[in-house]
């Protein structure tokens, strides 16, 4: 698998960049591929088919300079930034046949990462539809986007988790996973206690990723360019709901 650890400055490029493996994957231009990631700015973001107004609280978002972006994937709103490690999975169906199905994927993905995880002494559990927890509470949220070749799969690990901006920028959520219950964005989310290259570690091991991490190459940079121009960062894109 190959590996790669790129984090572009604009929110919109880092968006555009995990589809644009997925685009790569599926039309058999890459190998399977693992991307981390981390923006140095805080952005909140969208789920494809969520409501923005229902999300998100605009105004406070406005206020503070914080750019509100919408996924290619599925899932809930997150809110990124400093604090957020993201990886994401490229992969083929041909290459790797248990993620074929959309629940199938979910319990291999998520249970090596947890099991991963276990051996390092961390009580990390599959929880949910789609996340990481410990002990109840959320350290991972995951979320895809699926090809007929191939899927993309990709999440966060908090270590460092911005309770104020969650509880400022982001509305409690209407639809929540039953281990929830009632809890607030601050007493369900939790930080994963390891440094952003102690969890690049977990992940690989959890893919057996052994290659050294490389940058994008030139068709990516300029793809992911050009989509972020063309569709993430376009008022059409964000505001389709």
């Amino acid at each position: 698998m190959r590996l790669l650890d790129y984090s572009a400055m604009a929110p919109s490029e880092n968006l555009a960049m995990d589809e644009v493996l997925l685009n790569r994957v599926e039309e058999g231009a890459a190998p399977p591929t693992l991307r981390f990631w981390e923006s140095p700015v805080r952005f909140a973001v969208i789920g494809t088919g969520q409501s923005l107004a229902q999300e998100v609280n605009e105004e406070a978002c406005r206020e503070d300079g914080i750019t509100i972006m919408r996924r290619c994937t599925a899932g809930g709103a997150v809110l990124q930034g400093p604090g957020s490690l993201n990886y994401a999975l490229a992969l083929s169906y041909e290459a790797c046949p248990a993620v074929k199905t959309l629940h199938g994927s979910y319990e291999h993905i998520l249970n090596a990462i947890a099991a991963a995880f276990q051996r390092r002494g961390a009580a990390v559990r599959y929880e949910g539809v789609c996340d990481l927890a410990v002990d109840g509470g959320k350290v991972s949220g995951n979320a895809q986007r699926r090809r007929r070749r191939a899927m993309l799969h990709h999440g966060t690990l908090l270590y460092r988790p911005d309770y104020a901006g969650m509880t400022r920028y982001l509305h409690e959520p209407a639809e929540r996973p039953a281990y929830r219950g009632e809890r607030n964005h601050e007493a369900f989310v939790r930080a994963l206690p390891f440094t952003p290259e102690a969890l690049r570690e977990i992940v690989c091991e959890a893919f057996g990723v052994t290659a050294s991490p490389t940058p994008p190459d030139a068709d990516e940079l300029a793809s992911a360019q050009a989509l972020a121009g063309e569709k993430y960062a376009t008022r059409e894109w964000i505001h389709r709901r």
